[in-house]
């Protein structure tokens, strides 16, 4: 066993890449429905920061999608801490107000702002709790994420007139 370990060492135990400063987080007229969530890293997105934040988003998404974001039905989170025989009510959760979440754009980017439209549908503010919880630990562990802006329309130095791989402009799908 311990051979094994010190042959995996290497992908087992990582060195945190990301950053010692908290992110920020703005709210700016944030619509649930119709409203774009802005990044604004430390530094240019390298193709591995990419595909974490579209792994992120995608799978923030798909919980949304299926219901996984409801507040309305904490059955387990509500319970003490000490409850050694948790029960769940299907029935109860079968009647809970469904969430979904709706709709989500592409991730554009920037050099080191990025992007994304979201249609959140319900205004259920666990889902934003979520991918904030998520975006904490990618900041301190893995990638600095400066700021994060839900909602307006303008975003430090984002120009919309900015639309070709040569200006440092890119699209990845969600």
């Amino acid at each position: 066993m311990e051979e094994r370990i010190k042959k995996k060492r290497h992908k087992i135990v990582q060195a945190k890449t990301g950053s010692s400063n908290a992110m920020k987080v703005v709210f700016n007229k944030f619509d649930f429905s119709n409203s774009y969530i802005w990044f604004e890293f430390y530094n240019a997105l390298l193709p591995k920061d990419v595909k974490l934040i579209c792994d992120t988003l995608r799978s923030w998404h798909i919980l949304g999608r299926l219901g996984g974001c409801n507040s309305v039905n904490m059955q387990l989170s509500q319970l003490s801490l000490d409850c050694k025989r948790p029960t769940y009510d299907a029935l109860e959760a079968a009647n809970a107000t469904p969430t979904s979440f709706y709709n989500i754009g592409d991730l554009e980017i920037q050099e080191n702002l990025a992007r994304v439209w979201v249609d959140i549908g319900i205004q259920d503010p666990l889902l934003l709790d979520i991918l904030l919880n998520s975006l904490t630990t990618i900041n301190s562990d893995h990638l600095g994420i400066k700021e994060v802006q839900f909602g307006g329309s303008e975003f430090q130095s984002w120009n919309d007139g900015l639309n070709t791989e040569e200006a440092g402009y890119s699209v990845q799908k969600i």
